[in-house]
């Protein structure tokens, strides 16, 4: 182990994990807030788009987007993020993982929408707020407080789910392990090392979001 550590900057691999993590996470709960507006708008065509955005994107496999970013939009649209090869995949990315992980976000908002008393969308409707006010007001802080154990479910998988970037990002903790098993061989050590850092990634998580879903619950 001591000799991996040494030779391989498993450190610096875990430290893009959590840039990719951390960015991938922002650009899916702007998303993924947006489109649970549209899911539950009074306008029909814009719960049609909510809707057709998520059933496209849950039922995409990760995989086949991220390599779609890279090899369809940049090489055969021509579409890039940026000049250099490393930045350009690892943009590509952070977008796939906001766009994905967005469609969950969503899901996740919408259920916490369904647990605000109906009557509160009618008062704030009778006193004059509009759709727009009521949400940002009323509905989605409400929502957001209901939604903290999904939102929290959400974002451990996005973190898991770093590790297909590996597929066009080497810079990454899962393209590191490729890199290792490639010069040193697979083993149990190997392994060991880089489950190790996701489970030190993500239980703290796992904790913290329980603690929330419990401390902030919306009384009924």
């Amino acid at each position: 182990m001591g000799e991996i550590l040494s030779n391989y900057d498993v450190l610096g691999a875990f430290w893009w994990t959590i840039k990719l993590s951390f960015f991938g996470a922002l650009g899916a709960l702007v998303i993924g807030t947006i489109t649970a507006v549209m899911r539950v708008s009074p306008v029909a065509v814009l719960r049609m788009i909510g809707a057709g955005y998520v059933n496209i994107f849950r039922n995409t496999p990760l995989t086949l987007l991220m390599v779609l970013s890279v090899l369809g939009l940049t090489y055969i649209v021509g579409i890039s993020l940026s000049e250099d090869i490393n930045q350009n995949a690892i943009r590509w990315a952070i977008v796939v993982i906001a766009v994905y992980h967005g469609a969950f976000v969503c899901e996740a908002l919408r259920s916490g929408v369904n647990t605000v008393d109906a009557g509160q969308a009618e008062a704030a409707r009778a006193i004059g707020l509009t759709f727009s006010q009521s949400m940002r007001e009323v509905i989605l802080p409400q929502a957001f407080r209901g939604a903290i154990a999904p939102l929290g479910s959400v974002l451990i998988a996005l973190i898991k789910n770093t590790t297909v970037a590996a597929v066009i990002v080497s810079a990454e903790a899962a393209g590191l392990m490729q890199r290792i098993i490639e010069f040193e061989g697979g083993s149990f050590t190997v392994f060991a090392i880089f489950a190790l850092g996701f489970v030190i990634l993500t239980l703290p998580l796992g904790l913290l979001f329980t603690s929330l879903s419990r401390r902030l619950a919306v009384k009924r």
